[in-house]
C-alpha cells in the first residue's frame, strides 16, 4: 500500500470545481491530483485549515457517528476510477457489534 498525505486543496482559474493534492509520504514522493465537487472541496479546505463551518457538515456529522459507535477508521483506499470520477473504500474496524433498535437503522440506508 502506499501511504499518501492531503497536501491541499485550491481552484485554479478557469477551472470550475477545485482539484485535491495528493503526495506520498515516502519517497519518491509522487503526487497524484484530481478535482472534486465544490461542496467537497469547501469541506476539505476548510478541514484542512482547521476552520469551523457555521453548521456541522456531513463529513463531520458522518465522523461522529462513527466515533460514537467506536469505529477506527483504519484507512482511506482509492480503488480506481469510474466515468472520471475516483472510486475510495474505507476500511474500518468495529470493536463489536452494535444492537439497536431497528425503527432507528431502517431509514438509514433510505
Amino acid at each position: 500500500m502506499i501511504v499518501m498525505d492531503v497536501l491541499d486543496v485550491s481552484i485554479d482559474l478557469p477551472a470550475q470545481y477545485p482539484s485535491v493534492s495528493l503526495r506520498e509520504s515516502e519517497p519518491p514522493k509522487r503526487s497524484l491530483a484530481f478535482p472534486v465537487g465544490l461542496a467537497e472541496g469547501t469541506a476539505l479546505a476548510l478541514a484542512l485549515r482547521r476552520m469551523e463551518s457555521p453548521r456541522p457538515l456531513t463529513h463531520e456529522l458522518f465522523m461522529e457517528v462513527i466515533r460514537r459507535a467506536r469505529i477506527e477508521v483504519i484507512a482511506v483506499r482509492l480503488i480506481g476510477r469510474e466515468q472520471g470520477n475516483y472510486l475510495a473504500e474505507l476500511d474500518l474496524m468495529a470493536p463489536e457489534r452494535l444492537l439497536l433498535e431497528s425503527g432507528d437503522v431502517v431509514p438509514l440506508p433510505v
